[in-house]
């Protein structure tokens, strides 16, 4: 299959915000005939697990740990398992089961195994990628990857196999995503098979989810999760006492979990935003541009984050001044929040 015919069947979709765990998420959604903005944007929350921050793009932190669609989505009835393929003599047999019925997978990669990333044979980092099919006669793998610079095609099973069973090595040019074994992990999703168009009881019910999570105790999780406002107060705290203290490591986990949560932000606001113009909601559009402002807002943190981590003192002012406004830039979204849900 040529590229453009599966970037077309495939129905690639990314936006700046959001890494490889929306974006291979919104392929199955796609697929299922939805808007993904409307799968994925729906739900909005914050959440931190002490201890937990792992070195890979797709790390979050959601409140059923073993699924990471449900935790994305939980209004959907989209959900997901983590599997690995323990045959070391063909291990893309278990791809292969999958893709010839139908149902891609995806699969965790090291972008330093793939030809089409810029990190091809450069930076060590973990990714994830569609699997759309296993060619044994042509020794290949089609595969699809939405992030930029977008690719659907064909590559060979050794670059394939490279990627997904990497050790992902320690790089020092991407402190956050490398130094986490890939282990022939691979995700399966299931789909409903209607999921329900968004409406505006639908949405209004969301939001009423979403403001009880950032205002009160959390509905689902793990217990000793930092949720809601009261977790961001805690997380940015513990944040500044840390980097204050030497902690580089503090501000190094910063970067990847910011990420989960930025991408959050920034699509649950472009989605209020969008839909308070088609339906004339103003209360809408503006609780969309505030909870914007949420993920430009971490954009400042997870930054400063990232030059900072290896001189924690000298980045302490830069990381407090972008700290504050974060905080405060959720607190006028929650309660923007909370008007638009009045005014549906």
């Amino acid at each position: 299959m040529s590229a453009p015919a599966l970037r077309t069947a495939a129905g690639l979709w990314c936006r700046d915000v959001i890494s490889c765990t929306w974006a291979t998420l919104a392929e199955h959604v796609a697929r299922a005939g939805r808007d993904p903005l409307h799968v994925l944007g729906l739900h909005w929350e914050f959440r931190f697990r002490p201890g937990d921050v792992r070195s890979e793009e797709f790390y979050f932190a959601g409140a059923w740990p073993e699924d990471l669609a449900r935790s994305l989505a939980p209004e959907s009835g989209i959900g997901s398992r983590w599997h690995r393929a323990d045959d070391d003599e063909d291990p893309l047999a278990e791809l292969a089961a999958h893709t010839d019925a139908g149902r891609p997978v995806i699969a965790a990669v090291d972008n330093y195994h793939l030809p089409f990333r810029p990190a091809y044979h450069d930076v060590h980092a973990a990714h994830l990628v569609v699997v759309h099919a296993v060619d044994r006669a042509a020794g290949t793998v089609t595969v699809s990857d939405a992030m930029p610079p977008a690719f659907a095609g064909a590559i060979t099973a050794k670059d394939f196999r490279n990627s997904w069973e990497s050790v992902n090595p320690s790089d020092e040019q991407d402190a956050f995503f490398s130094d986490s074994r890939i282990d022939r992990r691979y995700l399966t999703v299931t789909v409903p098979a209607e999921l329900p168009a968004l409406d505006p009881p639908g949405l209004r019910r969301a939001l009423d989810g979403n403001v009880r999570g950032f205002t009160g105790a959390a509905a689902h999780g793990p217990e000793g999760d930092w949720t809601g406002l009261a977790g961001l107060t805690r997380f940015l705290a513990d944040l500044r006492e840390r980097t204050a203290a030497g902690d580089g490591g503090a501000l190094r986990d910063a970067y990847p979990f910011g990420w989960g949560m930025q991408a959050q932000a920034g699509l649950h606001g472009e989605l209020l935003r969008r839909f308070g113009a088609e339906h004339d909601v103003p209360a809408l559009r503006e609780a969309g541009r505030r909870v914007e402002a949420v993920a430009h807002a971490w954009t400042g943190v997870r930054l400063c984050a990232a030059h900072g981590h290896p001189d924690p003192l000298a980045a302490l002012p830069e990381l407090d001044a972008h700290a504050t406004r974060l905080d405060e830039a959720y607190r006028h979204a929650v309660a923007a929040v909370h008007e638009a849900w009045r005014a549906l």
